[in-house]
């Protein structure tokens, strides 16, 4: 014995669906009906305030990011020699660097030695290198600085880990030495 009575569109929906008719609607409905607009491939719109397109046959959104996901992206072609650019490290640490298949990288590179340009070359990276890594250690110590060193524990009390020491000295020294670091040239 069922526990609940079927009702009469619940009966249409499943002969519905036994025919092959699952589109078809079971009940009558009156109502607003949103105005449906079609868009092909490739059509970019706003909706709701919201970017939006269509790759592949899939609505996707469009973000402030794109950009920098295709960057992370492997091509299945190297764009320099258009040769199969194979999923190893070194092409992917090359093609995020130089946009570049390893291959053409050492090509590069070989002729940058036989005109006498490799050492500047080497320098502008290591130094690009350098400033990148002392930037990340900036934000790293402006975090430090600004961060609390007070914590409450679970009998609720706020207790002091600071030690009474004052950090600006510290934090003053750290950035002069940051800034003799982004001056000094390897």
């Amino acid at each position: 014995m069922l526990k609940k009575e079927f009702q009469q569109k619940d009966v249409n929906r499943m002969r519905n669906l036994i025919s092959g008719k699952v589109t078809d609607k079971t009940a009558i409905q009156s109502g607003y009906e949103k105005h449906q607009e079609t868009h092909k491939e490739g059509d970019v719109w706003e909706e709701d305030g919201k970017k939006w397109t269509i790759k592949n046959g899939i609505k996707q959104s469009v973000t402030k990011f794109d950009k920098i996901k295709q960057l992370a992206i492997l091509p299945l072609s190297c764009p320099s020699c258009k040769k199969a650019m194979k999923i190893t490290n070194l092409n992917k640490k090359m093609y995020a660097i130089h946009q570049k298949c390893f291959d053409c990288v050492i090509e590069m590179e070989t002729a940058l030695k036989a005109r006498g340009e490799y050492l500047e070359y080497e320098k502008k990276m290591m130094n690009a290198n350098k400033n990148s890594m002392l930037e990340d250690l900036e934000r790293a110590l402006d975090d430090w600085m600004h961060q609390s060193d007070s914590f409450v524990s679970e009998d609720g009390v706020v207790e002091d880990w600071s030690g009474k020491q004052d950090k600006a000295p510290v934090y003053q020294e750290f950035k002069e030495a940051i800034k003799k670091g982004r001056e000094t040239e390897i």
